[in-house]
């Protein structure tokens, strides 16, 4: 792969779902698909928009490891990201990615105290593409925001 951080983000913008991992009480994964990021700052930083209530912000404050996969299933490729996943709910955050109709979501707008950004940072990936795997290094960059 030549440009890992261009190859690997063309793949992640066409996708609408993106699945995402954590760790439970137990050290077992657990997977979920959600709506694709709201933002995303080369392949490192990704933002997403969940609920503070949820099963997956209570894992990630106990054990911020975290992963996520994007597939490609029309080209049977796709890309593993590991790294840290963060709860925000400071306003800077939540007004950064807010977007009209979120209020179905979140009733009381942008300031639901039910309503929180996954920031992820990506350390390693493994990038799957023509029946064959390969790693990388995610360079790290501090996020924009």
């Amino acid at each position: 792969m030549r440009n890992a951080e261009q190859t690997i983000g063309n793949l992640i913008d066409k996708q609408s779902i993106a699945y995402i991992s954590s760790v439970d009480s137990e050290g077992f994964p657990n997977m979920k698909a959600m709506l694709a990021p709201r933002k995303r700052e080369g392949i490192e930083h990704f933002y997403f928009t969940t609920n503070t209530s949820s099963q997956r912000v209570h894992q990630y404050r106990e054990n911020p490891k975290a992963a996520i996969y994007f597939c490609d299933k029309r080209f049977f490729r796709g890309v593993m990201l590991k790294g840290l996943m963060e709860v925000l709910e400071d306003s800077e955050s939540k007004e950064m990615i807010w977007q009209e109709g979120d209020n179905l979501y979140y009733p009381l707008g942008v300031t639901d105290p039910d309503y929180c950004v996954l920031h992820f940072t990506a350390q390693t990936g493994r990038y799957y593409c023509n029946f064959k795997s390969e790693d990388f290094t995610v360079l790290y960059r501090p996020s924009e925001s």
